[in-house]
C-alpha cells in the first residue's frame, strides 16, 4: 500500500511470483556469455554465489447459540457474545478473535527485522492460542459461574469435560505446537503428535476412521461439518478441508462453513483462497463478524491495510483491541517504508518493510518485492537475488484487492517493475523490456512506471547498437553508445564492461580499469569484469594487482585452463620484475615424488620456490592433506611441489631431521625459510602464498 495507506493487490501475484524466480534461472536471453575472449563485450561472466508469518491470535470467546461451544476466557467475552447477538448464530464455527483461527494455526511472527525473512518462520506471538472449534447442535444457556461446559479451558491450562469424577487420569492438555498442531491445539492424553504422520490420523483407532468415514457419506452438513471440526483440531487441516468442502456442496448457502473453510486454507498457508471464502461468507452474511475480523487478519497479513481496517472496523461492532494495534503497526512502518523509498533512503526502506513484516504483514509478496527492490538500489545484487526465493506465492484474491495499490502503483505492476529492474541489472534487456511493458498495461497512468519504461527501452536500443558496432570493430563508436546507455542507467555493470572491453581493444587500458572498477562495486563478483580487469593490469605491468585478480579468478573458476595459465605468466613476470631468476619454469607442471637424496638436493637448489611434503603411506594425517598438495600445485603453477614418503627415502628424512608427520618445508633458491608440522589447509596455503610471492 501506499504511504497514505491504500490497499494492495493480490491479482496475479502467483503467476508473477514464480515468473520472477523462473526468469532468473532460465537459459534463454541470458547475457552473452560464453568464452573468456576479452573482445566480446556482451554480458556478465558471473557465478552464482551458493544464496515472518503472521501473528499469534487471542481467542475470543462466544455465546453464540450453538450446542457445547468452547468458549475462550479472555477480555473479549462481552464483544463475541455482542456479535453473535447481532443475528450470527452460526453453528459449528471455528471461532477467534481478531485474526481468529486462520493465524493461530500456523502463523509465527518473525523476531525482528532479519536479513533474510522466510514466511512461514519466527515466533509466536504471547498468548497465541489455536482457535477453539464450535460443536453445533442446539441452544444453550450460558454457564454458571464457576461451571465449566464441556471443552472449555481452565486457567490451569487442562480441559475440563462434564463427568470429570469418572474420567480416567490422562488429562488433556494444550499443545505447544508441535508437528502438524497449531499453538493451544488440543492433543489427547498430554501426548503430542509425531510430526509428519501422513494421511488423516484418528484419535479412536478403527472406530474414528469408520466414523469420518460415516460423515463423509452423511447428507447431514452439520455432520460433516462436525468431522471437519475434529480434523482441524488435530492440526489436520487437508482433511479437515476436505469435509467443509463436503459440507458446503450439501449446504452452499451457510456462511458458518465458508468461515471454517477459510480457517483450513489459512492452515495451510493459502491465504489468497481464504480471502476468497472469507469473502463468500460475508457476501452470504453481511453481518457475519467474525468473518469480518477474520477477513481484516487476512489483509493485515497480506499487508492491505485499507483492506483490513474496512473488514475490522463493523458498524456496530468494536474492534478487536490486539488486532487493531497490529494493524496500526503494520500501517505505521509501511506508510515509513514509502517515505524512505520516496527520497531514495534505501537502507531505511529496507529497514522499516522488515519491520511491517515483523509486525504482522508476513505474506505480502509487495514488501518483500520492497526488500529485493532495496537491495538491489543498494548495490547488494546478490542478497536481491536470495530475497526472490521469499517472495510469498500469491494469486488473485478478489475485486477489492485487483485494484490496490502499493507505492502509488498498482501492486500487480509494482511486481514487474522491480523485476524489470533485476532484468536491467543482469543484463537481460529484453526480459527487462517484457516485465516494464506488463506494468505499463496494468498502470498506464502510473508516471513511475512510464519512466521506467522509457528508460529501459531507450538503454535496450543503446545496449544492442553497442554489441554491433563491437562486433564491426567500430570500438570507439560502441565506446559510446554504451555511454548512451549508461546515461540513462548509471548503475548498470554490464553496460561498463561491455565499454571496458571496447577500451582495451583501443588499448586504453586504464580506461578499461576504471570501468571494470565500476563494474565491480555495483556487482562485486562480475567474474567477467575481473577477468577484463586483470588482462588491462596486465597490459599495464602491473603485475601484483594482475597476480591478486587471477587468483580470484583462479578460485571461482578451478577449471579454467585459461584463467590458469594467465595467472602462470603474471606470477612468473612477477618474479622477473623483482629480480628473480627464472629459470625451466614451465606451466601445468605435476607434483614430483622425490626418492633420492640426490634428486631432492637438485630439487630444492634449482631457482624459485620449492614446497616439499614429507609424508608417510601409514600416517593418516599425511594421507588426507597429500591430495591438497596437488591442488596447490594447479592452483600455483609457478611453484614447485615435491612429495617425500619417508619410509622409502629414510636417508632424506635423516637429512632434514624430520621426525613428525606430515611436515612441510618451504625451499626459496636452495634455502630453507619455512617449516610447518601438521598445519590445516588454511595455514598451508597462506604459508605458500606469503612465501612463494
Amino acid at each position: 500500500m501506499s504511504h497514505s495507506g491504500k490497499p494492495i493487490s493480490e491479482v496475479g501475484l502467483g503467476a508473477v511470483a514464480d515468473r520472477f524466480r523462473e526468469t532468473l534461472n532460465c537459459d534463454s536471453n541470458k547475457p552473452d556469455f560464453k568464452e573468456l575472449d576479452l573482445g566480446s563485450p556482451v554480458s556478465p561472466l558471473r557465478t552464482r554465489r551458493s544464496g515472518p508469518a503472521g501473528s499469534g491470535v487471542t481467542t475470543t470467546s462466544s455465546s453464540s447459540s450453538s450446542s457445547g461451544s468452547v468458549s475462550g476466557r479472555n477480555a473479549n467475552n462481552q464483544l463475541a457474545k455482542r456479535a453473535d447477538g447481532a443475528g450470527n448464530n452460526h453453528s459449528g464455527e471455528l471461532s477467534g478473535s481478531s485474526e481468529s483461527s486462520p493465524t493461530a494455526a500456523e502463523s509465527v511472527r518473525s523476531g525482528g527485522a532479519s536479513r533474510n525473512f522466510k514466511p512461514g518462520h519466527g515466533r509466536s506471538d504471547s498468548g497465541g492460542a489455536h482457535p477453539l472449534i464450535y460443536s453445533g447442535g442446539g441452544s444453550v444457556n450460558s454457564p454458571s459461574v464457576n461451571v465449566f461446559p464441556t471443552g472449555n479451558i481452565c486457567p490451569s491450562g487442562k480441559i475440563l469435560k462434564t463427568g470429570m469424577a469418572n474420567r480416567s487420569s490422562r488429562s488433556d492438555v494444550l499443545g505447544s505446537g508441535m508437528g502438524n498442531y497449531g499453538h493451544g491445539s488440543i492433543m489427547r492424553g498430554g501426548a503430542a503428535p509425531k510430526s509428519g504422520d501422513p494421511g488423516v490420523t484418528y484419535s479412536k483407532g478403527n472406530a474414528g476412521c469408520e466414523s469420518a468415514k460415516r460423515a463423509m457419506s452423511s447428507l447431514d452438513p452439520e455432520e460433516v461439518k462436525q468431522a471437519g471440526n475434529d480434523q482441524y483440531k488435530r492440526g489436520h487441516f487437508r482433511e479437515a478441508l476436505s469435509f467443509y468442502d463436503r459440507a458446503i456442496a450439501l449446504s452452499p448457502g451457510n456462511a458458518a462453513y465458508h468461515s471454517n473453510r477459510a480457517a483450513a486454507l489459512t492452515g495451510l498457508r493459502r491465504l489468497p483462497e481464504a480471502v476468497r471464502e472469507c469473502e463468500e461468507a460475508v457476501r452470504l452474511d453481511p453481518g457475519y463478524w467474525r468473518a469480518h475480523q477474520r477477513l481484516a487478519s487476512l489483509y493485515r497479513r497480506l499487508g492491505q491495510v485499507e483492506n483490513a481496517r474496512r473488514h475490522l472496523f463493523v458498524p456496530g461492532q468494536q474492534p478487536d483491541p490486539a488486532e487493531l494495534q497490529k494493524l496500526l503497526e503494520v500501517e505505521k512502518h509501511l506508510s515509513k517504508c514509502s517515505d524512505a523509498r520516496r527520497i531514495g533512503d534505501w537502507r531505511s526502506a529496507l529497514r522499516e518493510g522488515d519491520a511491517a513484516i515483523a509486525a504482522g504483514a508476513d505474506s505480502s509478496p509487495q514488501i518483500f518485492t520492497c526488500r529485493v527492490e532495496a537491495h538491489l538500489k543498494l548495490h547488494q545484487l546478490d542478497d536481491a537475488e536470495s530475497n526472490l526465493s521469499y517472495i510469498p506465492k500469491s494469486e488473485p484474491s478478489g475485486q477489492s484487492s485487483s485494484q490496490a495499490k502499493f507505492f502509488g502503483m498498482l501492486s500487480e505492476a509494482y511486481l514487474h517493475f522491480v523485476q524489470a529492474q533485476i532484468e536491467m541489472a543482469l543484463g537481460r534487456f529484453e526480459n527487462a523490456v517484457t516485465a516494464v511493458e506488463k506494468a505499463g498495461q496494468i498502470d498506464p497512468r502510473n508516471v513511475e512506471v512510464a519512466v521506467l519504461l522509457n528508460n529501459v527501452r531507450m538503454v535496450a536500443r543503446a545496449r544492442a547498437r553497442g554489441n554491433d558496432l563491437f562486433k564491426s570493430e567500430r570500438f570507439t563508436e560502441a565506446c559510446a553508445a554504451y555511454g548512451e546507455g549508461l546515461r540513462l542507467d548509471p548503475s548498470n555493470s554490464v553496460l561498463y564492461c561491455n565499454r571496458a572491453a571496447c577500451y582495451y581493444k583501443l588499448g586504453m587500458w586504464e580506461r578499461s580499469v576504471d570501468d571494470c572498477n565500476q563494474a565491480l562495486y555495483i556487482q562485486p563478483n562480475y567474474m567477467k569484469a575481473l577477468l577484463r580487469r586483470a588482462a588491462s593490469y596486465s597490459k599495464l605491468e602491473r603485475w601484483v594487482d594482475a597476480v591478486r585478480d587471477y587468483e580470484l579468478l583462479r578460485r571461482e573458476l578451478p577449471n579454467d585452463n585459461d584463467v590458469a595459465e594467465s595467472l602462470f605468466h603474471a606470477q612468473v613476470a612477477l618474479k622477473k620484475s623483482r629480480g628473480e631468476e627464472v629459470y625451466n619454469m614451465k606451466f601445468g607442471g605435476e607434483v614430483e615424488d622425490v626418492s633420492g637424496l640426490e634428486q631432492f638436493k637438485s630439487a630444492i637448489s634449482s631457482p624459485g620456490v620449492s614446497i616439499v611434503l614429507f609424508k608417510a603411506a601409514t600416517n593418516p594425517q599425511s594421507e588426507q592433506i597429500s591430495p591438497f598438495v596437488d591442488t596447490l600445485c594447479g592452483r600455483y603453477p609457478s611453484l614447485s611441489f615435491l612429495k617425500v614418503d619417508v619410509e622409502q627415502s629414510p636417508a632424506i628424512a635423516s637429512v632434514e631431521n624430520v621426525r613428525i608427520l606430515p611436515t612441510f618445508k618451504i625451499y626459496k633458491n636452495g634455502s630453507r625459510v619455512k617449516e610447518i608440522i601438521c598445519p590445516t589447509r588454511e595455514v598451508l596455503e597462506s604459508s605458500v602464498r606469503h612465501y612463494g610471492f
